[in-house]
Formats: C-alpha cells, structure tokens, sequence
C-alpha cells in the first residue's frame, strides 16, 4: 500500500506531479530559450555510473538534473497542484 501524506493523498500523486511539472517546465523552457536565453538551464549536474559504446550499441547508466527557471515554477506548480488536492 502507499504511504500517505496526509488525509487520502499519496507520496506517489506528489512524485508524478513533481516529474509532471518539471517535465512540462522544462519543455517550456527549452522552447523559449532560443529567443529569451535568460531561460536557459542555471546548473547541469550529472553522474555517469557506466557508458559502454560498441559503435553500434551505446549503454550509459546514471542521471543527469538540469534545472532552469520554468523547472523550478513548473515543480512548484506541480507541488501546488498537489496541495489542492
């Protein structure tokens, strides 16, 4: 079963309209950067665990975070979505 937050919500709504709203903000960003390059990404942080490229097969394992402005509003949207909830 989910672990709950508080009343019916799920740690799992919270997760989901997280990534939504990131996803989202980033998207927008990345959209308006070319003319507004104020939206471009302020830090790319990344961790690369194992990359293994046989020229016609590549496999990389790890993560990359790359935050901008409409990131962080899209998160917080995405949080406050979730509080209305």
């Amino acid at each position: 079963m989910a672990r709950m937050l508080g009343g019916n919500r799920s740690v799992w709504i919270l997760i989901i309209l997280l990534l939504a709203g990131g996803v989202a903000g980033s998207a927008a960003g990345a959209a308006l950067s070319p003319t507004i390059p104020a939206l471009k990404n302020f830090f790319d942080i990344g961790l690369r665990l194992l990359d293994v490229d046989m020229n016609f097969f590549s496999f990389t394992l790890g993560f990359r975070l790359a935050v901008g402005p409409f990131t962080i509003l899209g998160l917080f949207l995405g949080y406050l979505a979730y509080r209305k909830l």
